[in-house]
């Protein structure tokens, strides 16, 4: 079942960039690429460093830890040294506001 709960507003991402949020206890980051906005769990796989302090390119965002790569769409890892993939949110706008599916 889907809860989509406001996280931020849109003019608070830049383009390929990103925004750190918290969503209840979910730590969130969001990115935009492309015009579109994306929300993956704010954690690398491989090892606990936030997504929201990675580099945006090209559909994927980059760890700046060890560079581990993944997918903004999918959240399915592109590049060792992560094998996992991060937890990812459906996204919605509403007017300005930025809404994810915790559900």
């Amino acid at each position: 079942m889907s809860r989509f709960v406001t996280v931020a507003r849109v003019d608070d991402v830049p383009e390929d960039g990103t925004c750190g949020v918290m969503a209840e206890d979910l730590a969130i980051a969001l990115i935009r690429s492309g015009g579109e906005i994306y929300a993956l769990e704010d954690c690398c796989s491989h090892e606990e460093f936030p997504l929201s302090d990675g580099e945006v390119e090209a559909g994927e965002i980059t760890c700046l830890l060890h560079g581990a790569r993944f997918d903004l769409a999918t959240g399915a890892p592109k590049a060792l040294p992560a094998v996992m993939p991060v937890r990812r949110f459906d996204v919605r706008i509403d007017g300005d506001d930025i809404q994810v599916d915790l559900g």
